[in-house]
């Protein structure tokens, strides 16, 4: 479906514009401020709904009424202003019967993104760009959303790897040293315990020596001293059951060298535990790192899977970290003619049924550009007006003081 014909009364600056275009390129020429942007400006009012309609003045200075008419050959499209206000959109179907959806409706379904300056695509930043695409394409997931999340565990990640780099090098950690500190008032206990238990013993020995003593000199007054000796018996017997029972006096001066080194012991195991510390802090940093980072590698690769089974409406569109790319490349490192092929390929691939296009300030496009746009429009059966400042080619319809030049 395209423009067959083109009727505008008083719209802007036009005073009364019939144009029958022929040809997939339209290119409307002349002189600055004779009528050219309002020639294009009224397709796009009469076809594009509340969005298009935002003129404050949409009625030429010193007239009362204007009207738009676009026969797209199935439908006769016609938008009107009298004294300044909008009337009724009517749409109408080629045999003069109504479409049995509303007037906007229909043409809503007619109108896509991009269709009316498919360039206006090059001229968006990343961001916009990123945006109008991933409206247009089907994605699976909430890019921002996981964009988001990726940013937040990256974020985590690298104060982790800040920490676990402030922590210095792993330590070399002792697997003989005790875990806890020891106590020099312990070890003085213990030697003292140590000390008593020699004298014990030693007072043990002697007072056995005694009673064999005893003993020996009641032998020689066994007769006058026989209960004596008897009692002294039994008591030297006990005494020695007494003393082979008694464990064997502990070596002091073992205990002596353990205090003497307690201080350096102590400070080695001091260092072992920091060492332990510091390492299982490391090594949990390291773990929280990792764990980071393959959250980080799932959040990619699910886009990356995402973006993978997306449907873009022309080949070789992409998303890349910062914006659009083509072919992998950022689509503003492209070069001017494919980004020209693709904004308008991207038109063409949103609009099957309309197939009508339009481009201001075509006087910036140079040779190349517009044949570029003549053999896609001409491939694509689509149909592209243009805006060019100037006179000088005769293909162009020329637009002077609001009405076609003959």
């Amino acid at each position: 479906m395209k423009i067959i014909n083109l009727q505008v009364d008083n719209y802007k600056r036009l005073k009364a514009v019939d144009i029958t275009p022929e040809g997939e390129l339209v290119i409307i020429g002349g002189r600055n401020a004779q009528g050219k942007t309002s020639v294009l400006d009224s397709i796009w009012a009469a076809l594009g709904g509340g969005a298009a309609n935002k003129s404050n003045q949409p009625i030429r200075d010193g007239e009362d009424n204007a009207t738009i008419r676009v026969d797209l050959g199935d439908i006769v499209v016609t938008r009107s202003w009298k004294n300044g206000k909008a009337q009724p959109l009517k749409v109408m179907n080629a045999d003069g019967s109504k479409p049995q959806k509303s007037p906007q409706s229909l043409l809503d379904d007619l109108v896509g993104k991009l269709s009316f300056d498919p360039l206006e695509f090059t001229r968006m930043d990343a961001n916009k760009q990123r945006a109008a695409l991933l409206d247009l394409v089907y994605v699976d997931i909430d890019l921002d959303e996981n964009e988001a999340e990726r940013s937040k565990f990256y974020e985590q990640r690298t104060s982790i790897g800040q920490q676990t780099k402030a922590l210095g090098e792993r330590l070399p950690v002792s697997a003989t040293l005790p875990a806890n500190e020891q106590s020099a008032s312990d070890l003085i206990a213990e030697i003292r315990t140590a000390q008593q238990a020699a004298t014990d013993k030693a007072q043990a020995e002697r007072t056995l020596d005694a009673h064999i003593a005893t003993s020996e000199d009641l032998e020689i007054q066994i007769e006058e001293l026989q209960k004596l000796l008897s009692a002294s018996r039994e008591a030297a017997q006990q005494q020695h059951e007494l003393v082979k029972v008694m464990p064997a006096a502990p070596d002091v001066s073992a205990i002596e060298e353990r205090l003497a080194n307690v201080e350096s012991t102590n400070i080695a195991i001091r260092a072992n535990e920091s060492a332990k510390a510091r390492n299982a802090a490391i090594a949990d940093s390291a773990k929280v790192y990792d764990e980071l980072t393959a959250k980080i590698e799932g959040l990619d690769k699910q886009k990356a899977t995402a973006l993978g089974a997306a449907i873009f409406p022309v080949d070789g569109l992409g998303f890349g970290e910062y914006g659009v790319t083509f072919n992998g490349i950022s689509f503003d490192d492209a070069s001017s003619a494919e980004q020209i092929r693709v904004s308008f390929a991207m038109a063409i691939a949103l609009n099957p049924t309309l197939r009508v296009a339009r481009i201001l300030d075509g006087s910036l496009l140079d040779a190349d550009s517009m044949k570029i746009l003549s053999d896609m429009a001409t491939d694509k059966d689509f149909q592209v007006w243009i805006e060019r400042v100037g006179d000088g080619d005769p293909t162009a319809v020329i637009i002077e003081d609001g009405e076609v030049s003959i």
